[in-house]
């Protein structure tokens, strides 16, 4: 019996347009069928300059969509080229599995801490005369990001529940290869008419951590730009890290060394999903992804 493993894509995997992605995800696809010729193989990915495109398309018309719409419209879009682009490469190599992307809802709690203090950046940049017009006029909380402008932010509450589980499962069980919670999932929230999808972006490492939890991933495996987990990042001193127990992954993060915006969500979605299943995690870039699941390359999170 293969082990199963839940691949967590970054948006280096993806690409800022619809025309780069669907260029850069026929690599991606090769990555991924590489891996599925080993092990059964579950997709996350984000959808962080996709959503935002496609929210800003909507903003400039004088149609309004609300955001778990357009986080709905970036899973379609984003599934269909990716399961394209793996399923003509599974035909390629004469592989009897089919690939398929589920539009993916995962609840969020209406007391999560995140609604108080929205940190998530999405869309364009705006000056701040721009930002101060758009927060008055629409009631939008905009920071400045990056250095480049000021840009709306959205809450990022934890995800509670994956809504499609059962659905999911019952494809791995019949050996396909699965595209789920994109960007994290659509975020809602129960109520008594059922549920509702709320303005919030889930980060999308987080809930690759709580589907592995569910499917009994046996790794959580997290694509990023970079080969290895890096202290000191950026500096003269900076480390790779092969490997990090869950305490030294703790004390790194509590210093300070992984940035809030990138590699600290990853970080705390491997101590998550370790620390709950005794199960390791792995983090390394897209293209080493066969070596670094060979032991080669790579950080990996233990107990």
């Amino acid at each position: 019996m293969k082990k199963r493993i839940v691949i967590a894509l970054g948006g280096n995997a993806l690409g800022n347009t619809p025309f780069e992605q669907k260029e850069l995800v026929k690599q991606t696809a090769k990555t991924i069928v590489d891996l599925a010729e080993e092990y059964d193989v579950v997709v996350g990915h984000g959808n962080g300059p996709q959503v935002g495109m496609i929210n800003l398309a909507f903003e400039s018309s004088s149609t309004y969509m609300p955001f778990p719409e357009c986080g709905a419209m970036s899973q379609g879009y984003i599934g269909y080229h990716l399961q394209q682009a793996i399923q003509e490469e599974l035909n390629k190599r004469s592989i009897e599995k089919n690939c398929v992307s589920i539009i993916t809802q995962v609840v969020v709690s209406k007391d999560d801490e995140g609604f108080l203090h929205p940190t998530k950046p999405i869309g364009s940049f705006y000056t701040k005369e721009e930002a101060e017009e758009m927060e008055k006029e629409k009631g939008f909380p905009f920071i400045f990001d990056a250095g480049r402008g000021y840009r709306r932010v959205i809450a990022s509450p934890k995800p509670k529940r994956i809504v499609e589980i059962k659905v999911i499962e019952k494809l791995i069980n019949d050996g396909d290869i699965v595209i789920t919670v994109g960007g994290g999932g659509i975020p809602v929230m129960e109520s008594e008419e059922g549920l509702i999808g709320v303005d919030a972006v889930i980060d999308k490492d987080l809930s690759s951590s709580l589907l592995a939890l569910d499917i009994h991933a046996d790794m959580l495996v997290i694509l990023t730009a970079v080969e290895k987990v890096c202290i000191h990042f950026g500096k003269e001193n900076e480390e790779a890290l092969s490997s990090l127990s869950i305490e030294e992954a703790k004390q790194y993060a509590l210093e300070g060394h992984f940035a809030a915006g990138s590699m600290l969500p990853k970080i705390e979605a491997a101590i998550d999903f370790v620390e709950k299943t005794k199960a390791t995690a792995l983090i390394t870039s897209l293209d080493k992804a066969k070596e670094a699941l060979e032991g080669k390359t790579g950080t990996l999170i233990h107990i």
